[in-house]
């Protein structure tokens, strides 16, 4: 229920991962019914639960900032609540592009595999993210007695924020990561209290405001980013309630012209009215204007933790330097492994005959791997090694071939042993990785941040009063 440092409840981790079994990071699109029931292997929890999950991870429901499932069909609108998604049957998915940042190097044992329920495979505890997904999009959480609601932050500021907080661990937070930023858009009512707070204590608000255009020809205003804690039929409704009320007399005629190319809200003003004031009203009196409430209840080792921005980033940090080394360990291993086949591979080269002979004249099959450790000086894996040449390739030239690797092998394992003594080495590395993520996926922010905020007018006491039918009468005299 609450989100670990990798970004995901099990769910999410659950429901990626097997569409990476799958091949979906880089085969074509399947249908989404296929990899719900190819997931009910790790999660046992029901279809629809895993389809919902889905659903929200879609680019087509926008709901993410950094989307991780690349879908096609009618995946519904996250600011609509009528716009239903279509069945798993009807849709198709497969992992977009960013993907490949959550699975790099996680056959490289960079993190833990455990058994899933009923023991038949297994599953990974976290994925190996190289970029901070824990902040990259909005995550809702709740639990037992707690909850959790993380704002998204424009990836590309997050990792280059990331990178500066490496390089420096007093770096000004607001310098770089100026505020969150939202799938939806919306305008962004900036309060520096406020966002410190947030940034601090990973508790506050954020105040969000619809985006508008005023169709001059028309007489008519087009709402076009609405805030994401609210959807069209929502402020539709409460503007319904105060054009009853007699709160809003301004609008004439309102229409939901939203589709799957995007939001649109119309309200037709009365003639005379000043579109600007009737906005500030809508702002004041419905969801256009709302608050995002922050709680960055984090699983860290398994244990709910609120925490600020800076040590979300620090936690993600120590996650990912311990990815790093397990992966340059693995590769470490592999090498010297390599390496040591090499080198009894290397004996041989001296008498290629002899190997030969020694193979050919011994009488039984078993005896064979202790005749060659006798006749070159090498022990039983390299002597199994050797034995498994095919015939063909026991010449000069494959030898010198499989030799030259010697001296690779030697200037790499000098290295990975080099990053595995440096903590300086193994967080450049990081930050090499975060600033490829910001090159690569990196998008301009959505939401516009508004530093001057205007004063909050109440209605003068004209607008106060209420339309009503006037009789004049007047004499010749």
């Amino acid at each position: 229920a609450l989100p670990e440092i990798d970004g995901f409840k099990p769910a999410h981790r659950k429901l990626l991962y097997t569409m990476y079994c799958m091949g979906l990071l880089k085969g074509a699109r399947t249908k989404s019914a296929n990899i719900v029931g190819s997931t009910m292997h790790l999660n046992p929890h029901g279809d629809q639960a895993i389809y919902d999950t889905m659903v929200r991870m879609g680019r087509g429901n926008e709901s993410l900032l950094v989307p991780f499932v690349d879908s096609k069909g009618n995946f519904g609108k996250a600011y609509s609540r009528d716009m239903a998604y279509a069945a798993s049957r009807y849709t198709e998915a497969k992992l977009e592009p960013i993907c490949e940042e959550l699975f790099r190097d996680i056959d490289k044992e960079t993190v833990d595999f455990v058994p899933n329920y009923d023991g038949t495979t297994t599953e990974p505890t976290l994925l190996p993210v190289t970029f901070p997904t824990i902040l990259a999009n909005n995550t809702l959480g709740i639990a037992v007695g707690m909850a959790s609601n993380i704002c998204s932050f424009n990836l590309r500021e997050l990792c280059q924020t990331t990178i500066a907080l490496m390089k420096n661990p007093e770096h000004d937070l607001l310098s770089t990561l100026p505020a969150p930023d939202f799938s939806g858009g919306g305008e962004i009512l900036y309060n520096d209290d406020e966002m410190r707070r947030i940034y601090e204590t990973g508790r506050g608000s954020v105040r969000i405001r619809a985006v508008y255009d005023y169709v001059k020809d028309g007489n008519m205003l087009e709402i076009t980013r609405i805030p994401p804690t609210t959807t069209v039929e929502a402020v539709m409704d409460k503007i319904a309630e105060l054009v009853k009320a007699g709160k809003i007399k301004e609008i004439s005629d309102m229409r939901d012209e939203t589709d799957l190319n995007g939001l649109k809200l119309a309200l037709d003003l009365k003639r005379g009215q000043d579109p600007e004031k009737l906005m500030q009203k809508l702002f004041r009196l419905t969801p256009l204007e709302d608050s995002f409430a922050c709680n960055f209840n984090v699983l860290i080792s398994g244990e709910p933790r609120v925490l600020g921005v800076r040590q979300i980033l620090n936690e993600w940090t120590a996650f990912r330097t311990e990815c790093v080394r397990r992966r340059t360990w693995f590769e470490l291993q592999g090498k010297q492994k390599r390496l040591y086949l090499l080198q009894g591979l290397a004996a041989i080269l001296l008498d290629i005959d002899k190997a030969i002979r020694i193979v050919r004249e011994t009488a039984e099959e078993t005896e064979v791997i202790p005749n060659l450790m006798i006749g070159f000086g090498i022990d039983e894996v390299q002597a199994e090694y050797v034995a498994e040449i095919k015939l063909r390739h026991l010449n000069r030239e494959y030898i010198l071939r499989r030799t030259e690797e010697i001296k690779e092998l030697e200037d790499e394992i000098a290295r990975l042993e080099e990053i595995l003594k440096s903590k300086s080495r193994l967080r450049r590395i990081i930050m090499d990785e975060l600033a490829s993520v910001a090159k690569k996926y990196g998008e301009d922010r959505r939401c516009p941040i508004v530093y001057d905020l205007p004063d909050e007018e109440e209605d003068s006491p004209e607008d106060q009063m209420e339309d009503y039918p006037v009789h004049v009468f007047y004499t010749r005299e």
